[in-house]
């Protein structure tokens, strides 16, 4: 089969593919015949960097997420050409992932769909819905009375996050540092040039999704109503932890901080994902799609930042 194998640091222009053996099915793993995935920040600090770690199996399969059929159900009860998602739990580190015409998965990662959407349009779906998902409801407790700010919304996990906040009837604020992307977050009730800093700028927010990271955290902290509730779950600030965050003071009275770890997705969970996007009618949004031949323009498109949203490829 043709797969993307890493073995050290890789640059979107020098991403090719390779003939590797298709793997051999073992017991509770199930073997899938991907036929689409999504490109991930988080795949982008595997090439660029984490690679070089000793706990990177190498070489390694990049992708931390796919969609596809059944070829091999091993032991498992799922049958031959049973549409599956199949997203995180070591995929793409702990071992080969996604980046590929076939993958070798843990039957834990695996997920039956229920779904009459194309490949394409699940292909936006695991990770980025799965990720927003847990953050607006496991974390924010996200109502249709909320006002929700979204901090760094251009993004693919920002954009599917106003999609469900849109249709679940919340009001969205939603910010960006680049005011050539404001048009990019119009579906929000507000869309507003953020500079670190939204004393002033924002109003009435009980719930905060904030996608920069610990860099701004401190500030949105101080953006939401007493009694609300911050989720940090993005990195997009390049910071990836708080030194000298002191609780006591640096969280107001009576705001709450929370964060969401996306490593454990469930049946239960992508079955609500799901049942709530045919039940609103929404399509999953995606920025570009680029065929498996293409992912070397894929991944530049990726390192470049030249699409708004998420990349998906199809196989």
């Amino acid at each position: 089969m043709k797969a993307v194998v890493l073995d050290k640091i890789t640059e979107g222009k020098d991403i090719v593919l390779s003939d590797v053996p298709i793997p051999e099915v073992r017991p509770g793993w199930v073997l899938i015949k991907v036929k689409a995935f999504g490109l991930n920040h988080s795949e982008k600090l595997l090439r660029l960097g984490e690679i070089r770690a000793d706990y990177i199996q190498k070489p390694i399969i990049p992708g931390i997420e796919c969609v596809g059929e059944i070829v091999d159900p091993s032991d498992s009860e799922l049958a031959v050409g049973q549409k599956v998602i199949a997203l995180m739990g070591g995929m793409g580190r702990s071992f080969h992932g996604s980046y590929a015409e076939y993958a070798l998965l843990p039957r834990r990662s695996v997920f039956t769909v229920d779904s009459s959407l194309s490949w394409e349009a699940l292909g936006a779906v695991p990770e980025t819905y799965f990720t927003a998902w847990g953050s607006l409801f496991e974390c924010l407790h996200l109502t249709s009375d909320d006002t929700l700010l979204i901090r760094g919304a251009t993004c693919a996990l920002g954009y599917a996050s106003i999609q469900i906040a849109k249709a679940l009837g919340c009001k969205v604020i939603a910010t960006t540092h680049r005011e050539d992307k404001l048009p990019l977050i119009a579906e929000a009730d507000e869309a507003i040039m953020d500079d670190g800093r939204l004393a002033g700028k924002v109003h009435g927010v009980t719930k905060a999704l904030d996608l920069i990271g610990p860099r701004n955290l401190k500030n949105t902290l101080t953006a939401v109503e007493k009694g609300g509730i911050v989720c940090q779950t993005g990195l997009l600030g390049g910071v990836y932890a708080l030194n000298g965050f002191d609780p006591i003071k640096d969280i107001p009275n009576g705001v709450y901080l929370t964060g969401f770890f996306s490593n454990y997705p469930t049946q239960q969970v992508m079955d609500e994902i799901f049942a709530f996007l045919h039940e609103k009618k929404l399509i999953p949004v995606s920025g570009e799609v680029f065929g498996f031949d293409e992912i070397r323009e894929a991944v530049i498109a990726q390192d470049e930042g030249k699409v708004n949203g998420k990349i998906v490829v199809t196989l």
